[in-house]
């Protein structure tokens, strides 16, 4: 008998329509768009600050410290501001790596929650500093990313993923 609740149990709510099993697929691949989006849009944005050579520099156009002084007067946290600008090149770093970081786990779904944390840490630090003052608030795209990033953290990765995988083999082996 708990050979047929089993076979049963993952087709929804009633585990006898037929529909209940595309249902269920449905709904575990309901966030992965969600996770190639933020994953891709991540991983380019990590690799585009590590690829310019003039971002991590202290001073000097495109560079991470004039960004971050330009910045500083009209954001929400200016002590975080000043945080970054006592080693403007460390936080440029931070972040670019930070982002390469989330964006990754985000795509293979390699601890999908705490890649999530981190890609919401990093798109919360960016909406209060950098698009803090941005009118009307929805033209501001960190907002935007925070929020996105919630789902991702309370729900962490379905198949397909690293973490799925890892749980089946765990699964499995006991």
């Amino acid at each position: 008998m708990t050979h047929t609740y089993r076979a049963t149990a993952g087709r929804g709510t009633s585990g006898t329509g037929r529909g209940g099993g595309r249902k269920d697929r449905a709904s575990r691949l309901a966030l992965l768009p969600l996770r190639i989006f933020l994953g891709v849009t991540f991983v380019y944005a990590g690799i585009d600050k590590l690829t310019d050579s003039a971002f991590f520099a202290a001073s000097g156009p495109g560079s991470i410290g004039d960004q971050m002084r330009g910045i500083r007067d009209g954001s929400a946290v200016p002590w975080l501001v000043d945080l970054a600008l006592s080693s403007p090149e460390t936080f440029g770093y931070a972040i670019a790596l930070g982002e390469l970081a989330a964006g990754i786990g985000t795509l293979i779904g390699l601890l999908a929650r705490g890649a999530a944390l981190g890609g919401a840490l990093i798109s919360l630090s960016l909406w209060l500093t950098v698009s803090w003052q941005v009118e009307p608030y929805y033209l501001g795209n960190d907002l935007v990313y925070f929020v996105a990033w919630v789902p991702l953290l309370l729900a962490g990765a379905a198949a397909p993923s690293v973490d799925a995988l890892l749980a089946e083999r765990r699964r499995r082996t006991r």
